[in-house]
């Protein structure tokens, strides 16, 4: 026989929780499916389980940092016991999560699902009809379509590894890339990145990046930019990367190679033809609502929209847009305006609006206050030479464009331009507001 709901949710991450919680509480039948242990990306392969090893890692490096400054003796990085601590949060999620959906009366689905239909699925072997459907399904590695690309290790695996290997090599030069590569060389691992573009960390201003690329070389991260890699060969001690820059071919030999070349929604195995929903070079073609411009019945959120930033708050502001839409008709649509990202690097570096690149390709008239302030109070408290900032400010409103940080504290400080940018506030509300000093947040008076 087959069941029925007002609401199906594939995917049991952030923007699924979000929906499913509060489409549920005005009365109607949900279910929840996916094929992963319940949590999602984000607490359980992704941004919390990664924050807690940087969290040791962070620890370790300040103290290291104040050696001969107050604090002795000699501190090293346990992997196992710093594994361990992160299994702590996340070996409970799952059963929680979904206790949570059963105890108000949601149903839980575990295995794959497929479309059989515009309103018709197969949730685990079970086929149900659904009056609407949110694919909140999150993202995977995308493909690199190298030889051996078999032998990669992605996020999930190198987040769950038992032993951290001696020799590691990074294929790609983003966030994930940019995090892990600090993580391991503090624990005691040779890293090497390989990355295609001329830089890493393309998301972020090209000029904090390079003050922050001060701390991979202090690190021993060796960044190979402007490189391909041509492919992976598995050998009796590990593997070989073989890659080409400037037409120089070259290899390098490694305990373990890590994915890092971004991640992509993968709907391969939803077969959405069969359910009508239409997409575009891999992405779903959506309307200003999230909902399928094909099939009405269909939305998406998070990651598996692709609308806003790949970034956990914005799947749950997706969430919240889509199940105010099933509950009211379509009215709202998302606002991505000043979503502040942040790579948790060991000191991170923060984004929020516009570069100055695209500030002056769109002719914007903005001043600028842009300095590296190794001499600061916040840098040297925490003895980290690597502290700056590029502040964008609109001529005419005062109104800030954007703001870009790198050093102690910026992932917390990130926040205060963030909501500057969101509710309107400027400059001169910011230099006027009394900061707790001395704090991370005191200094933003002087970067304006």
């Amino acid at each position: 026989m087959t069941k029925k709901y007002d609401l199906v949710v594939i995917g049991a991450g952030t923007a699924a929780m979000t929906a499913a919680m509060r489409v549920r509480a005005a009365g109607w039948q949900v279910a929840v499916i996916d094929f992963r242990p319940f949590g999602g990306t984000c607490a359980l392969r992704g941004c919390d389980p990664k924050k807690m090893l940087i969290g040791g890692a962070d620890a370790f490096d300040h103290a290291r940092r104040m050696r001969d400054r107050g604090v002795a003796g000699d501190l090293h990085i346990d992997w196992p016991k710093l594994m361990a601590f992160k299994r702590t949060f996340t070996d409970p999620v799952p059963n929680k999560m979904e206790d949570r959906y059963k105890s108000r009366g949601i149903d839980t689905y575990h295995g794959k699902v497929q479309f059989i239909g515009k309103n018709r699925l197969q949730l685990a072997g079970t086929p149900v009809e659904a009056e609407h459907i949110l694919i909140a399904s999150g993202a995977e590695p995308v493909k690199l379509n190298i030889p051996g690309e078999e032998h990669l290790l992605d996020n999930e695996g190198f987040l769950a590894l038992e032993a951290l290997p001696s020799r590691i090599v990074l294929v790609g030069g983003g966030y994930i890339a940019a995090e892990f590569s600090h993580l391991a060389a503090r624990a005691g691992a040779k890293v090497t990145v390989l990355q295609r573009g001329d830089r890493m960390l393309k998301a972020f201003d090209a000029d904090l990046v390079d003050w922050l690329m001060e701390s991979f070389t202090a690190l021993g991260i060796e960044v190979r930019t402007k490189t391909t890699v041509l492919g992976i060969e598995k050998t009796a001690s590990g593997y070989r990367v073989a890659s080409s820059n400037d037409g120089k071919q070259s290899t390098i030999e490694a305990d373990l190679v890590v994915h890092a070349g971004g991640r992509a929604p993968d709907f391969d195995s939803l077969d959405l033809a069969a359910g009508g929903v239409d997409t575009e070079g891999g992405r779903l073609k959506l309307n200003e609502y999230l909902q399928s411009i094909s099939n009405s019945s269909v939305y998406a959120a998070g990651d598996a929209a692709r609308m806003g930033p790949p970034l956990t708050p914005v799947s749950s502001h997706d969430a919240k847009v889509v199940a105010a839409n099933l509950l009211n008709g379509n009215q709202q649509k998302p606002n991505y305006q000043g979503v502040p990202s942040v790579a948790f690097t060991i000191p991170p570096i923060a984004a929020v609006g516009l570069t100055e690149a695209l500030a002056r390709e769109q002719g914007t008239k903005f001043r600028m206050r842009s300095q590296k302030t190794p001499t600061w109070f916040t840098a040297r408290q925490q003895a980290e030479p690597v502290y700056g900032f590029k502040v964008l400010v609109d001529e005419d409103t005062d109104h800030i464009l954007g703001a870009h940080l790198v050093g102690p504290h910026v992932d917390e400080v990130i926040n205060i331009f963030a909501l500057a940018i969101r509710h309107g506030l400027t400059a001169e509300d910011l230099k006027t507001t009394m900061f707790a000093y001395p704090t991370g947040a005191s200094d933003i008076g002087s970067m304006l």
